[in-house]
This record gives structure tokens, sequence and C-alpha cells, in this order.
């Protein structure tokens, strides 16, 4: 009997992820029958279930209007940048907080997690003081360098890191290997959905990025990113297709990323969740 029911409960569950993948999706479907449709359309509120007076050039005139081929190279090298930069510095970290000893090691720890509980909006006038100060408005450095590390990527990258079997541990100790020969080739390769998973959490959240990179510009014809540029679509009512229209554009590597990485993002979030 049991096997005979399993086929079709693994029907109604496919027909159950299906539905919820339709409503996930029906965001993005709107979006684009607003960004199509004549502009009066939205002006008016009215509610759209299929494209009305399409306008066919509006993506070409979104992202000639609005630059957006120039912003979206100026936000991916500021994403991969601090991307590689708080993966890095948080699997170093991580290693130190769950493997090495010293003096004040959970003092340390606690106060580093709670930077977490920090908001950008309390660091971020000390933050535009001293790269003011520095002379790197306008620049990538001063894009990039306040986030070259995370709390959060230290947190997710330590607990998988103290994950790792001791007893592999001890035998790669007994073996004489050093402390980067245990990071590069024991912990770092067993730990890698969650380093996979954050490295995807980080490339978004950089890449999202809009208060930041709107008050440390001054000239964000040279120096805004991807959302600053979506944002001065919208100055003229007569054209709001076009901000719907560059969001999506914007949105478009994001959701091809987490189309082709998602596998590694539910590993990596449940990496330890069922043990053997």
């Amino acid at each position: 009997m049991a096997s005979e029911s399993t086929p079709g409960r693994r029907l109604g569950w496919y027909a159950l992820l299906g539905a919820l993948s339709l409503l996930v999706l029906l965001p993005v479907y709107f979006a684009f029958v607003r960004a199509v449709s004549d502009p009066t359309t939205i002006l008016g509120g009215d509610a759209l279930l299929v494209p009305k007076d399409v306008q066919s050039d509006v993506f070409q005139r979104a992202w000639r209007n609005g630059n957006l081929g120039g912003a979206m190279g100026r936000s991916l090298v500021v994403t991969v940048a601090i991307t590689a930069a708080q993966v890095a510095t948080s699997v170093l970290a991580a290693y130190a907080f769950a493997y090495l000893w010293f003096p004040f090691k959970r003092l340390v720890f606690a106060l580093f997690m709670a930077t977490l509980l920090l908001p950008l909006e309390v660091t971020v006038l000390p933050n535009l003081a001293t790269i003011s100060n520095l002379g790197w408005r306008n620049s990538f450095q001063g894009l990039i360098v306040p986030f070259l590390a995370t709390a959060l990527g230290t947190f997710l990258i330590r607990q998988a890191f103290l994950g790792v079997p001791s007893e592999l541990r001890d035998a790669a100790r007994l073996e004489g290997w050093t402390h980067w020969q245990l990071l590069t080739r024991l912990v770092v390769p067993l730990s890698r959905p969650v380093i996979a998973a954050f490295t995807l959490i980080s490339f978004l959240g950089a890449y999202n990025q809009y208060l930041w990179p709107r008050i440390v510009t001054t000239r964000p014809d040279e120096w805004g990113t991807a959302p600053i540029a979506v944002r001065s679509l919208s100055s003229n009512p007569e054209n709001a297709n076009l901000i719907v229209a560059g969001g999506l554009l914007v949105a478009l590597p994001m959701i091809v990323l987490l189309i082709f990485f998602q596998r590694h993002v539910v590993r990596g979030l449940t990496a330890g969740a069922v043990k053997g």
C-alpha cells in the first residue's frame, strides 16, 4: 500500500511546489507587464494581468537613459571586491575563533558578534567622516573599504568549521600539517557548501547597496552604482515604466546567479541540520 501511494504523494508535492513557485514569480511577471505597458496605465493605478499598449523599446530606453551599462559595470567591480574580501576575512577570522587560542577569545568573539546589532545608519556618519578625511569620496576605495569584513560571514563559517570531525584534525596534526595546510586542505574543502552560500549572500548584499553609494558619491554620473542609476530614471512621471524596466535589467544578473547557484545556497544553509 505504501509503495502504491508514493507516486500520488510525490505528484502532490510537485503540484504544491509548482504553485509556490508561481506565487514567488508573480511579482516578477507583474513588474514585466508594467514595464512594457504604456506609462498612463501605471499612473492610473490599473491592475494589469497582461501588457497593455506595449512599448517594445522600453528596455533599450531604460538602458540608454540611465547609463545602466556603466553603472552595472561599477557595481560588479565593487561587488566582486567586497565579496572576495568578506569571504577571505571571514574564513581567516572563523578559523582563529574556532581553533586558535588567544587571551579574551570569548569576549572578543562576543564583541565581534555584537556588531551585527548595529544597523548601517549608526555607522554611516563615522564611516563617511573617515572616508572624507582620507579623500576617498568618488572612488572605488570609498565604495569598498568600509565593507571588507563582516561578522555574519565569520559566524556562519565558524559554525561550519566547528562541525569538522576532531579526528580528522588530530590526524592532520600528527602528520605535521601547519595551520595554513589544515585550513586550505581540510577545513575549507569540508565547509565548501557554507562558504558558497555566504559568498552568494555577500554578493547579493553588496550588489544591492543603495544608501552608502548614494552618500559617498557626489558625482553619480561617474561613480553611481546600479541602484542609483535606476533611481535616476524615475524623475519624469510620464516615463514611469522606465524605472520598472531598469529595475528588471539591474536585477537580471542576480536572478541568473540565484538560478545557477541555488543548490549551493540550500546545501550551505542546511549543512549540519541533519546528522547521520
